[in-house]
């Protein structure tokens, strides 16, 4: 199979060329364009996130010896989770080479959290399935780079930190809002707006209430501390 020229672009911005290019083609492929013939990239997806895990969890052993259970695992959490993957995802231009059905394409899908993350993972997966454990171990911590060594500034919990910040300026709790809902019932995807009492707003998309919440969550608490 020969790669077009924006996958093979891609490759290079991955670090990672292809010797089974079908398996790249699978992992950028969503399930809006699957057919009989063209297989999506959920099964990888699930491979992905395994191998994911496996690299940080070794990862954060090595970074911290001295560290409990109960310190690690917020911190992996804050590595391993979709935020975490489509911010890697957006920082390659993963959405630019996802092969999209015309719906999530008109809905903005490029964009969407939930398919950066889950596009992510399945790349992951395709490197580990296409040259080993190593070469997918390399090319995550590349990728990831310093977020392994700041973890511990994004292992708090948005929505937590975010109550406490504008609590600490004797503010009302954030309000979470549903504004819009797409997708099917089996794979839904929730769009949250989070409004503070003086107006400020941010949104996210992903495919459950609660991932939303955090990444709009996320993205107000990084506006308001970058403004002071």
């Amino acid at each position: 199979m020969k790669l077009s020229k924006e996958m093979r672009v891609f490759e290079q911005r991955i670090g990672h060329q292809f010797a089974r290019p079908e398996l790249l083609v699978r992992a950028l492929t969503h399930p809006s364009v699957s057919s009989p013939n063209r297989k999506d990239n959920q099964r990888l997806e699930f491979l992905g996130d395994r191998v994911l895990g496996l690299v940080m969890a070794t990862a954060l052993l090595e970074h911290d010896k001295e560290a409990s259970e109960g310190q690690l695992a917020p911190r992996f959490n804050a590595l391993v989770r979709k935020e975490a993957c489509a911010d890697v995802a957006r920082e390659i231009e993963l959405g630019e080479v996802l092969k999209l059905g015309r719906s999530e394409m008109m809905s903005g899908g490029r964009r969407k959290l939930a398919l950066l993350g889950d596009g992510m993972e399945a790349v992951i997966a395709a490197v580990y399935k296409d040259a080993g454990f190593e070469v997918a171990q390399a090319m995550i911590l590349r990728l990831w780079g310093a977020r392994i060594h700041q973890v511990e500034a994004d292992a708090r919990d948005p929505k937590t930190a975010l109550q406490e910040y504008v609590q600490a300026r004797r503010q009302n709790p954030p309000d979470y809002v549903q504004v819009a809902r797409e997708g099917p019932d089996h794979q839904p995807i929730f769009t949250i707006a989070v409004r503070l009492e003086d107006g400020t707003e941010e949104r996210a998309t992903a495919g459950s209430k609660r991932l939303a919440e955090q990444a709009a969550a996320k993205a107000l608490l990084a506006r308001l501390e970058h403004s002071t």
